[in-house]
């Protein structure tokens, strides 16, 4: 089995991060003539040929919330946002605009700025959301480069969070569970996966999210890789999971369907080969690295 680094989107960043422990002398210059910037027009990225690191003084009617995200190759690279009708200023030029996930797919960035993007988009999305205390409802003010916030009047700081999900390949013998959501493609089959609760291990939460999704109880869960999902800032844990029992009974509001599937199957689904028509998530996703390692007999 390759490295999931190989495969899998947003895990290679050559970022050199910055963080709310910095002191705020260390964020240098907004327009400091080496400076790189990455600028998110609603939901959709700037790029200059095959990069989405541009210079400040190519991106004009940027908002307010500007963040430092480190250092990049030994240049400062920040990250700002615009209105989403800014796009269209970007039509021309040289530049133009894509959403994160063509981004990704397309693998229009090469791997390691794609890492470097998902942390743009999930710090400028936590400031979209977190303008206000959650202690007393006061407008806070970035600080620490935007790594933090901070409330002028009750004093609390504020973090960018992560929400942590549980992503896993449920193993019974020689097959796989395999279940598609409403929101899915059509025809497009996955791992089963569900945010983590508070109080709760990795193993508990594949096992609880298993049961209420499938009915199908859960022994023995490990750990295999993670990936960052920027959508808007999650962490996927992925997991091999060994089935306890067979009878799938699915939650309509949760899953449209959930099927066994061989081997032979899965193979054909990462192919696109499956008489059926049914397809695998993409190169990117951790649920195709799972499913690749059940095909490899590595789970």
């Amino acid at each position: 089995m390759t490295d999931p680094r190989d495969t899998l989107g947003f895990v290679r960043n050559r970022l050199d991060r910055h963080s709310a422990e910095q002191p705020e002398e260390a964020v240098p210059p907004f327009d400091a003539p080496d400076a790189r910037l990455v600028v998110i027009c609603g939901d959709r990225i700037v790029l200059r040929g095959s990069t989405a690191l541009i210079t400040p003084a190519e991106a004009p009617d940027l908002s307010d919330t500007r963040i430092f995200l480190g250092h990049r190759d030994g240049r400062p690279v920040f990250a700002a946002s615009a209105p989403a009708e800014a796009a269209e200023g970007f039509a021309a030029g040289g530049t133009r605009t894509l959403d994160l996930r063509a981004i990704a797919t397309e693998s229009a960035v090469e791997a390691e700025e794609l890492g470097l993007l998902a942390v743009a988009k999930s710090m400028l999305d936590w400031h979209a959301r977190h303008g206000f205390c959650a202690n007393c409802g006061t407008a806070t003010a970035a600080k620490a480069g935007g790594f933090r916030r901070e409330c002028p009047s009750c004093n609390a700081h504020h973090f960018p969070r992560v929400d942590p999900v549980v992503i896993m390949l449920v193993r019974r013998g020689e097959t796989c569970l395999l279940g598609r959501g409403p929101h899915f493609r059509p025809h497009m089959y996955s791992c089963l996966a569900g945010f983590l609760e508070p109080g709760e291990t990795i193993e508990d939460a594949v096992r609880r999210e298993v049961f209420e999704e499938t009915r199908i109880r859960v022994g023995a869960v490990t750990y295999r890789t993670s990936q960052p999902w920027p959508f808007p800032s999650s962490l996927m844990l992925g997991c091999a999971a060994e089935a306890l029992d067979g009878d799938i009974v699915t939650d309509p509001s949760e899953l449209e369907d959930a099927r066994w599937f061989d081997r032979a199957a899965v193979a054909a689904m990462l192919a696109g080969t499956h008489p059926e028509g049914i397809q695998s998530p993409p190169p990117m996703a951790i649920a195709n690295y799972l499913m690749r390692a059940f095909v490899a007999g590595e789970t």
